[in-house]
């Protein structure tokens, strides 16, 4: 069987990573070097796709034509990349179904095309390493990944020849690397990535061999190139003031002053000043500026902040607090800067900073009592990939003392009758898992029935957002007789597949979701949010909605039995169903424009009209008794 290699498919660098003789290590290039860019150069001519470090000198010169941080668009709609596109030098666009495309040389690119060039240039590298083909891998992707990026990097790494035997969350991947040598350890762990593109925050209990995520949280849309936006605006400005004439919006030049803020802010993470020189700038002006590490820090601080409401989310779903924990795990390039380690340490009572310590030290740690310690003991940069091989070694039945138990981060259900959304998973459910629950017809002589898959945290399914729909059809019947079986299965890469069944007939269909749903990571967040500030106001929806449901079944049942034998019973009685029914109607007029109405008004209508129609249902008995007996011969 072919060896299963971890690849990291970062927004800034990828790696590729294996476990030789029981270690996990990366895999050099044929220059030694560990890390590959992110960068792909599209060449005018027919020739290959120029990859890493040599594209990333490349992007200097043709800026239009090199991209990079694409995995900030992979699974993205056109409708959905107004911030990405500010942070790039080349060209996006929405193709006619709204996917997002890169136009380079009369050629539509996607994200996938442009990740798979990087995890080519990746498969070499195993392969030259290995001696051998190497076509199997784990590929890691950000936890809060939807379905539709997950599948955009299965599909990437299915372009580059790879068959991709599991998708795995960076966070958790992180934590397999840091806890292989403490299988025997009890303990409860935080991984805080902040990567170039993305920051997850991840909580997890490791039990003796057992890695089972307890909660995750983070914002796909956050990261390092966020802070290197922040910075290029600033030289920009400085720029502009001191030669007004600048053509600060070329390509070219804004790829000199990104490339020279990006350098700044990786030696500022180790030196408290740096000079900042861009000569030539234009044939008679060249720039220079000193930066300190106090501007920087002055300058992104509340970007670094941005990350903590997803701290202290992940903390509430997990039902911890900091002191519980303990260890915090640094990952990421971007965790390299101070102002980072700084303030991980403060939220979670890690140590007591002071200025004067000066940068983290990759191995330093510093730990408070009563607090967790704020882990670095791994390579930021190179973490997540050693996760992933790791796991990779996992399948291939390397290291069977281990078990990874990852998380759901949305909760996933279905639309019933009445516009209520049925939850089948919960949010934070332990992966890979199998829900499945029976369903019935609402109306009679149905010929199919609509599976509508929906995720998020609101009681109504218009609240929240559609994974897709599809039918099942089977013999009509009288509603409520019907049975279908609905079963969502996670697998271990967080895909979801759908399986709808006809318990008559066996008839089924199976659809695996490919969201195109067109969400940030702020709407997920304003989702969880508005789902608890909302809780009461959608408890009292849900309860209108099954109370109005039970009142119209009930409604539509007397009104039949009265039509079809009102005239044989007394006309009183007949007359106080009537009343009954006519306060029931009344009840549900009070619904108000927010969906909800007068549940007491309602239920009290209800119970009197079930009240009033005791008599009939008793003539109903007796009359289907005679039936009965008529059928059978024992009555005349």
């Amino acid at each position: 069987m072919s060896k299963i290699v971890g690849i990291d498919l970062g927004t800034t660098n990828s790696l590729v990573a294996t476990v030789d003789s029981g270690i996990p290590l990366v895999i050099a290039d044929a220059t030694g070097r560990r890390l590959t860019p992110s960068v792909v150069h599209i060449p005018s001519t027919d020739a290959e796709a120029i990859v890493g470090q040599e594209a990333n000198r490349v992007r200097l010169l043709k800026p239009a034509e090199t991209v990079y941080s694409v995995k900030r668009f992979m699974g993205r709609r056109g409708a959905d990349i107004a911030q990405e596109e500010m942070l790039v030098t080349y060209p996006v666009k929405a193709d006619k179904t709204g996917a997002v495309t890169i136009p380079i040389h009369g050629r539509n690119y996607s994200p996938e095309e442009i990740s798979a060039e990087v995890l080519k240039k990746l498969k070499r590298d195993a392969e030259n390493y290995f001696g051998e083909p190497v076509t199997r891998a784990v590929i890691t992707v950000p936890a809060y990944f939807n379905d539709a990026q997950r599948n955009a990097t299965k599909r990437a790494g299915e372009l580059a020849g790879f068959t991709v035997e599991r998708i795995v969350n960076e966070p958790t991947a992180a934590a397999l690397a840091y806890g292989l040598d403490k299988l025997r350890e009890k303990s409860k762990i935080a991984v805080y990535d902040l990567g170039g593109g993305t920051f997850d925050l991840s909580i997890l209990e490791l039990n003796e061999g057992v890695f089972q995520v307890l909660a995750t949280n983070g914002n796909t849309r956050l990261g390092g190139d966020d802070l290197d936006k922040r910075l290029v605006d600033f030289l920009a400005e400085k720029i502009q003031a001191a030669n007004p004439s600048s053509a600060i919006g070329h390509p070219q030049l804004l790829s000199r002053i990104r490339e020279a803020a990006e350098q700044a802010k990786i030696k500022l993470s180790t030196e408290t000043e740096v000079e900042i020189a861009l000569p030539f700038l234009t044939p008679d002006f060249s720039f220079g500026y000193k930066l300190t590490r106090a501007e920087l820090e002055s300058l992104t601080r509340d970007i670094i902040a941005r990350t903590r409401p997803h701290c202290l989310r992940a903390l509430a779903d997990a039902k911890l607090e900091a002191k519980d924990l303990d260890q915090i795990i640094l990952v990421g390039g971007q965790t390299r800067m101070p102002l980072v380690g700084k303030f991980v340490g403060e939220l979670f009572g890690c140590a007591d900073f002071e200025e004067t310590r000066g940068s983290l030290r990759l191995g330093q740690d510093y730990h408070k009592a009563g607090g967790p310690q704020l882990n670095t003991s791994q390579n930021p940069d190179e973490a997540v990939a050693l996760g992933a091989a790791i796991q990779a070694e996992i399948l291939s039945g390397g290291f069977k003392n281990v078990l990874l138990l990852d998380v759901t981060p949305l909760s996933l259900g279905l639309e019933t009758f009445g516009g209520l959304m049925n939850v089948l998973i919960p949010r934070n459910s332990t992966i890979p898992l199998k829900a499945g629950e029976l369903f019935t017809t609402a109306m009679d002589f149905q010929r199919n029935m609509l599976i509508h898959v929906l995720q998020g945290e609101r009681e109504r399914a218009k609240d929240n957002w559609s994974l897709g729909k599809f039918t099942l059809d089977f013999e009509a019947a009288p509603r409520g007789v019907p049975r279908v079986g609905v079963q969502f299965e996670i697998d271990a890469s967080g895909i979801l597949h759908v399986l709808a069944r006809d318990t008559k007939t066996g008839k089924e269909k199976m659809v695996e979701m490919k969201s195109a749903v067109d969400v940030d990571d702020a709407a997920v967040q304003k989702m969880v949010e508005e789902s608890v500030e909302h809780a009461f106001d959608d408890l009292a929806v849900r309860r209108w909605i099954e109370a109005k449901l039970k009142a119209n079944e009930t409604l539509t049942a007397t009104r039949k039995a009265l039509a079809d034998f009102g005239a044989e019973i007394e006309t009183d009685y007949r007359e106080k169903i009537l009343r009954a029914a006519g306060e029931v109607e009344s009840a549900l007029a009070t619904e108000n424009t927010g969906g909800s109405g007068d549940l007491k008004k309602l239920s009290a209508a209800v119970g009197a009209l079930d009240e009033a129609t005791k008599p009939l249902a008793d003539f109903l008995m007796d009359k289907a008794m005679e039936a009965l007996l008529r059928k059978r011969g024992l009555l005349q």
